[in-house]
């Protein structure tokens, strides 16, 4: 749980650096790199932990990487529909659906 949660903030604060700047047109470019760049930071103070823990858990890295994925898809998703005023479209689900049938092959089991 506590892997999930970190990544859950980790996702937040990256999802927020990437696209934040979308609604401040008028900032030069030298600058949204910037802010986002320390709002990067603060995201790594989340995942580096995150996947540290995870691993040491008994997460294989494939493992953490598609939870990641997971997380990533559904706060950018909610992030669309809250700052950037999107609509989400079926594309939304369907890549969804593609990203959580990934989960389901690395989660399922060491089988052959």
């Amino acid at each position: 749980m506590t892997t999930f949660l970190l990544l859950c903030c980790s996702n937040l604060f990256m999802t927020i650096a990437w696209y934040g700047h979308l609604k401040m047109p008028a900032w030069p470019v030298w600058l949204a790199v910037l802010v986002s760049w320390g709002i990067a930071l603060v995201e790594y103070c989340f995942a580096v932990p995150a996947n540290r823990i995870g691993y040491a858990a008994g997460f294989s890295g494939g493992q953490l990487k598609i939870m990641q994925e997971c997380i990533t898809l559904v706060v950018f998703a909610l992030f669309a529909i809250v700052v950037l005023k999107e609509p989400l479209t079926w594309r939304y689900a369907g890549a969804f659906a593609c990203i959580l049938g990934a989960a389901g092959f690395l989660f399922a089991g060491k089988g052959a």
